[in-house]
């Protein structure tokens, strides 16, 4: 009997441990602007929460301004940052704003705008749930993030955020 508790309290601990796993692993991207005139380069770093991908980015010496940011199919950034090919949309879903707007009503790389201030710096955050670093129909990583030289006005099909001004693959950090 006594094997038999050991066994179970083993058991119990196995999965907590790996139900905690499942929400450490966490990605970043380097944003480096796309070409020679391009400005925009920052970081971004996405991590697995039990609520959902947090999704924190940081854009430095870009233009003042709204500026669309999205999570494009391809974690390549070649070719002014085309080779990212199109926003992440595994659903084959019309464009929108996914913190708002759900899996069920946009792309699910439709991050909306990020604010950059007169000083070229800009932050966004959010918490997207059904996102995450790997696992899942909604994984990130292996992917990239795009900066859009235009605000994202949330338009078909993809919003008329313009040239891509600044990309960065996303890439597993730690598990």
């Amino acid at each position: 009997m006594a094997i038999y508790r050991w066994g179970l309290a083993g058991l119990i601990l196995i999965v907590l441990v790996g139900a905690s796993r499942a929400f450490a692993e966490t990605a970043t991207s380097v944003i480096q602007p796309t070409g020679e005139k391009s400005k925009g380069s920052g970081t971004a770093t996405f991590s697995d929460t039990p609520n959902g991908l947090k999704v924190t980015v940081q854009v430095t010496n870009a233009p003042q301004g709204k500026h669309g940011i999205h999570i494009h199919q391809f974690g390549h950034c070649g070719d002014k940052g085309n080779a990212a090919g199109g926003h992440f949309n595994p659903d084959g879903i019309k464009h929108g704003y996914l913190p708002k707007d759900g899996f069920l009503e946009a792309h699910a790389g439709d991050l909306g705008n990020i604010e950059i201030n007169k000083d070229g710096k800009g932050t966004l955050s959010l918490l997207i749930a059904g996102l995450t670093v790997t696992g899942g129909r909604y994984t990130v990583a292996g992917r990239s993030i795009v900066l859009h030289e235009k605000p994202d006005d949330f338009g078909q099909p993809t919003g008329n955020a313009g040239p891509r001004i600044g990309c960065g693959p996303i890439m597993i950090t730690s598990e």
